[in-house]
């Protein structure tokens, strides 16, 4: 393995191992496994799978852009959209820090620092292609492994408009991929409701 080779293992490792700190569990081939080490996993496979050659910009901001969210909870902010943005926004400026933080210490310059950040942080979505990507890849995640969860604990009509929302926050080549996931069988009528209320406005 080349030096930048062991670099980027090193960084994932890293980040695996504070992903690892993780109170929360999901249950995974019947075994509870910390939250987040498993939400980075998965965003490391989709991203493998849909751009094998991705950048190592790229796979380090799949695999770190939810690094010790737990430490951030939702509550953390004001009800309310207005809260529900500023925590997201928090959340990218904290997980973009501490990627930064470990990128560093594995001998990364400030340049691949601020890359990765601005891929975090969702800068220039839909005009910057790879930025694009990982929101694309983020989507994908959560259809493919979440959305299963949300069915059972979310009413319909909210359902609804955050299968809309997240379908319109993804590229063709993102859709084109998430048609191929065998999604459960409410999940396609429900973003259709969501998409009409969108396309009225409602």
């Amino acid at each position: 393995m080349s030096d930048d080779g062991k670099r980027l293992s090193d960084v994932i490792a890293a980040i695996d191992g504070a992903n690892a700190g993780d109170p929360n569990r999901i249950e995974v081939d019947g075994r509870p496994e910390p939250a987040e080490l498993v939400y980075g996993r998965r965003m490391s496979e989709t991203l493998a799978r849909i751009a094998p050659n991705a950048s190592e910009h790229l796979r380090i901001a799949a695999r770190g852009q939810h690094i010790e969210r737990w430490t951030s909870p939702r509550t953390s902010c004001p009800p309310g959209r207005a809260g529900y943005l500023k925590w997201r926004k928090d959340l990218q400026a904290f997980h973009a820090r501490r990627i930064g933080e470990i990128m560093a210490a594995h001998g990364y310059g400030a340049d691949d620092i601020a890359r990765v950040g601005a891929l975090i942080r969702k800068e220039r979505l839909k005009s910057d292609a790879e930025t694009q990507l990982i929101e694309d890849v983020a989507c994908i995640v959560f259809l493919q492994h979440y959305v299963a969860d949300f069915l059972v604990k979310t009413d319909a009509d909210k359902l609804a408009d955050i299968l809309a929302k997240t379908w319109n926050k993804m590229s063709p080549r993102g859709r084109e991929e998430a048609d191929k996931l065998p999604l459960p069988p409410p999940v396609k009528p429900l973003l259709e409701q969501g998409l009409g209320r969108l396309r009225r406005g409602g």
